[in-house]
């Protein structure tokens, strides 16, 4: 089941055009997507998944249930990049490792647009509440980094004065952020109604632009491969064995929630995935000294294509195997 899972995901078009971007690189072939087409690719994506994500929860009844992931997510989120930086304390310097510590704390939302394109081509259903918490567990962990890298002084004097609370409006009022749960605010008054106005543009073209994201996503990602010579043995096996590690996390805390199926594996994900665009905005201003050629190639080259490619099917069939008993 699970190598049904995994073999069948690689030969979706998402993941075949993201493989096309990673061997036209390293193909050294002039393709190339503008960067606004790229950045009006993302903010598609991001449209389309808040709307969507508001729509359905404003079709459902809410209940503490409908909270339950949430809460979960974002304490996830918090706690996650203190056990990270502990182990990273005993390699990297300190700056660097509240970096790392907060890209494997924080979110993908490329990663979670995936494994919901994964999980309409199979049916099963998820909750718009999920898009929610995948927002919300953006910005705990860009938090908790700073305020380590300040406890062990690796702040440099510009950011050491920024309020902790000015950190956390910066993070929920950054582009990316804001157009998501705006989206998910709009669909979620507009509901059925207003959903139905807009998914022929929301909803249709999604997995096109899936692709085409992506296939970007994989000429950039083949690009970073070289910035992970000095990186070490041990920070590649990490960008590996964290995101297995927080999934199996994720796999436990959504067994134990209850949670149903997409859920699960939407939980799971976010659980698992890493941050290669909202916290590497964030470092460059608050945590300049921290190295971008350790945090962003680990996320980018690594960990990211490791999920869409075999974590998400995998995650899955081991929820799956946890359901049925087998």
């Amino acid at each position: 089941m699970g190598t049904d899972l995994i073999l069948g995901n690689l030969l979706t078009p998402p993941i075949l055009f993201f493989a096309l971007g990673m061997l036209a690189t390293l193909l050294r072939s002039d393709l190339e997507i503008p960067a606004a087409v790229t950045k009006a690719l993302a903010l598609y994506l991001l449209f389309s998944i808040g709307m969507r994500g508001g729509a359905e929860l404003a079709a459902a009844p809410l209940s503490p249930s409908t909270f339950l992931p949430l809460a979960l997510g974002v304490a996830a989120s918090a706690l996650l990049p203190l056990v990270s930086f502990r182990m990273l304390r005993q390699r990297l310097g300190a700056a660097d490792a509240a970096a790392v510590a907060a890209t494997y704390g924080s979110v993908s939302a490329v990663t979670f647009a995936t494994a919901c394109a994964f999980l309409d081509d199979r049916g099963t259903p998820w909750s718009g509440h999920m898009v929610a918490a995948m927002a919300l567990m953006e910005s705990p962990a860009i938090l908790v980094a700073v305020l380590l890298a300040r406890r062990h002084g690796a702040v440099a004097p510009p950011a050491a004065g920024v309020p902790h609370r000015s950190l956390l409006a910066e993070s929920f009022s950054s582009g990316p952020v804001l157009l998501l749960l705006g989206s998910f605010v709009i669909g979620a008054i507009g509901g059925a109604k207003g959903w139905a106005s807009v998914e022929p543009f929301a909803h249709a073209p999604f997995k096109g632009v899936l692709c085409l994201f992506l296939l970007d996503m994989g000429l950039v990602a083949a690009r970073r491969l070289s910035d992970l010579r000095g990186a070490g043995g041990a920070l590649l096996a990490y960008a590996v064995g964290a995101p297995l590690a927080h999934a199996a996390l994720g796999i436990g805390v959504s067994s134990l929630a209850g949670l149903a199926a997409g859920d699960a594996l939407l939980l799971t994900v976010l659980f698992a995935s890493a941050s290669y665009i909202a916290v590497p905005a964030a470092m460059r201003m608050l945590l300049p000294q921290a190295n971008p050629g350790i945090y962003l190639p680990m996320a980018l080259a690594v960990t990211f294509p490791f999920n869409i490619a075999l974590g998400i099917p995998l995650y899955l069939a081991v929820l799956d195997g946890l359901r049925t008993g087998g």
